[in-house]
């Protein structure tokens, strides 16, 4: 299949690009170079240096390759952001993804893989969070994501495109010693955790540690960015037998304080941590169900235990510790 992937140079789309070549897949990939890197391009994938807010450049790129799927990860992604600078978000989010929709349907690409967000669930009614829990975003990002599956629901049902969205919290891990997690600022919390064990932060701030959690710190998910490219290759296989959404976890959350923990004794660092004012509208737990990708289409994550993801990491980090910065 040709597959064009936006957003193919950032942390997780070069994962699922690199995940397509190796399966047999031709990509292209469409990446203004804005948070991702060209040295994440995989080298035998075909690479469109342009901006979704183009739509002159989607419409030749579509015309030139002539690709069957779209996989969408181009965004802005961060939740703080977003309340700080709701049209950056409700705006751009949601125009660049309307200029690829539109483009696809008039180029009779029929299949859509979208990287959505949990953070549609701001306040979930139950953990873990479902499929079929209350749609409530916590935040113009998560509104941003829900108005594209909404119009993606509706190109499905008046355009016969096919897609999935595939909602999911924390990436983490690398794909391998030479790919992995590299943005600026950083605001992941296991990257973080691994720049104080290399030096470059003199310490990592708990915020908040009197949550109704086992140890009074956030509990949140984690699954390994290899196992969420499983997730997309597996969902776009699928979509011969109709569109689909989906959430992505491990099932498992972990607290800030056992990831601390688990990277102390992962690197053999001490990683000084002091406890900070909790951040106004931090759930205490986020863990999201994947049930349902499990009994349809298999997935069965390889990569859960958080030594495991934290291991993969800090082998990257080491190696690299300036991220992709002279890789070429």
């Amino acid at each position: 299949m040709r597959v064009l992937v936006t957003g193919g140079a950032g942390y997780i789309g070069s994962t699922v690009a690199r995940q397509l070549v190796e399966t047999g897949d031709d990509v292209i990939v469409l990446d203004n170079l804005s948070q991702g890197h060209r040295a994440a391009v995989p080298d035998d994938a075909a690479f469109v240096h342009g901006d979704l807010n183009d739509r002159g450049l989607i419409d030749r790129t579509l015309a030139e390759h002539r690709p069957e799927a779209i996989m969408h990860f181009a965004s802005h992604t961060l939740v703080g952001e977003s309340m700080e600078e709701p049209f950056l978000y409700l705006d751009e989010n949601v125009r660049c993804g309307m200029n690829l929709m539109k483009s696809a349907v008039e180029h009779d690409v029929d299949r859509f893989i979208l990287s959505s967000t949990a953070n549609l669930f701001g306040t979930p009614e139950r953990i873990p969070i479902d499929e079929d829990v209350t749609v409530d975003p916590g935040s113009p990002y998560g509104e941003s994501k829900f108005i594209l599956e909404r119009t993606l629901h509706w190109l499905d049902e008046t355009e016969d495109l096919s897609y999935a969205a595939l909602r999911y919290f924390n990436a983490a891990g690398a794909a391998g010693p030479n790919q992995g997690e590299d943005h600026a600022p950083e605001t992941h919390l296991i990257p973080i955790v691994l720049e104080v064990a290399l030096g470059q932060r003199d310490k990592i701030v708990i915020f908040g540690d009197d949550y109704d959690t086992p140890d009074g710190t956030c509990v949140r998910d984690y699954v390994h960015v290899l196992d969420l490219a499983q997730a997309h290759v597996l969902a776009l296989n699928a979509l011969d037998d109709g569109s689909r959404v989906y959430n992505l976890g491990n099932g498992k959350g972990y607290s800030v304080r056992e990831v601390i923990e688990t990277a102390r004794r992962v690197t053999g660092h001490e990683i000084p941590a002091e406890e900070g004012a909790p951040r106004p509208g931090d759930p205490p737990v986020l863990i999201a169900s994947s049930d349902k990708i499990r009994e349809e289409l298999g997935w069965a994550p390889e990569h859960s235990a958080l030594d495991d993801i934290i291991g993969s990491a800090w082998e990257w980090h080491r190696r690299h510790p300036n991220g992709y910065d002279g890789l070429q």
